[in-house]
């Protein structure tokens, strides 16, 4: 392990400032319990984003983020949704990603029992269009019905058959009263995994918690887009937890800095 040098005091535009230096580079978690200690539930709401990106930013290769995925990916995206409440994710990328239903193994399952949480978290998809696919196996294969989040304008007969809907918003998905609404049936930790339409503005509603990032050894060059796109928010400051290796693929998470240290 090694410590980093003092980061500086100076407030970012929100007027947030940056978390004290700490210890984050970390050796690669030789079972299951020392990668959730790295990932852990916290005692307060959160709201987590995991994303993978090439070396020059890429997001996906070939309209895929498989493209981008190496050793340690994997246990990391399953341990995220392992210990979360519910899992959100964008109806584009449950589209272009052609998501499975949410089961985990039944290891997960048992851990999940044994720290008092139901077996699986909830499965919620943002949509404004609700152009999905019932026979998606997302849907027709889900262990428990999923949740569409959508706003009150929607045409929400279209999946009244085959998902629980929220509505949050008029016109437009409230994202802040979405995730509301998922506290308010205990989901207090969130967890997304994108698109990148939905990063962008869950980042301008100021939602976002922490990131958890992969860096995946790529050069991708022109083409794929950001991790996060849409409208630009106010830059807000994060603090580095920890910093993991394996192989050439790194593993950042950035967390809020605690309140003591924020405006």
């Amino acid at each position: 392990m090694v410590r980093l040098p003092a980061q500086t005091t100076r407030a970012d535009p929100a007027g947030h400032r940056p978390a004290r230096p700490v210890t984050v580079l970390r050796a690669w978690p030789s079972d299951l319990d020392g990668l959730v200690a790295l990932y852990p539930r916290t005692p307060e709401p959160v709201l987590r984003v995991n994303f993978i990106a090439s070396l020059d930013g890429a997001a996906t290769v070939g309209g895929l983020s498989a493209g981008l995925q190496g050793p340690g990916d994997k246990e990391i995206f399953d341990t995220l949704r392992m210990t979360c409440d519910a899992l959100v994710v964008a109806a584009g990328t449950v589209r272009a990603e052609n998501y499975d239903a949410l089961r985990l193994t039944a290891g997960a399952r048992t851990w999940r029992r044994a720290h008092d949480l139901p077996e699986f978290p909830l499965m919620v998809i943002v949509s404004g269009s609700l152009d999905l696919d019932p026979e998606q196996l997302i849907f027709a294969d889900a262990p428990i019905r999923p949740i569409v989040l959508t706003h009150r304008a929607a045409p929400v007969e279209r999946v009244a058959g085959f998902a629980e809907v929220i509505t949050a918003g008029d016109a437009d998905v409230d994202l802040a009263a979405g995730v509301a609404a998922l506290r308010a049936r205990g989901a207090g930790q969130v967890l997304c995994e994108g698109g990148p339409a939905l990063f962008g503005a869950l980042i301008a509603a100021d939602l976002v918690t922490e990131l958890c990032l992969t860096v995946s050894p790529l050069l991708v060059g022109g083409g794929p887009g950001r991790i996060a796109t849409g409208a630009p928010g106010i830059p807000r400051s994060m603090s580095l937890r920890h910093v993991l290796t394996r192989e050439d693929m790194i593993f950042l998470r950035y967390a809020r800095p605690p309140v003591d240290q924020g405006n």
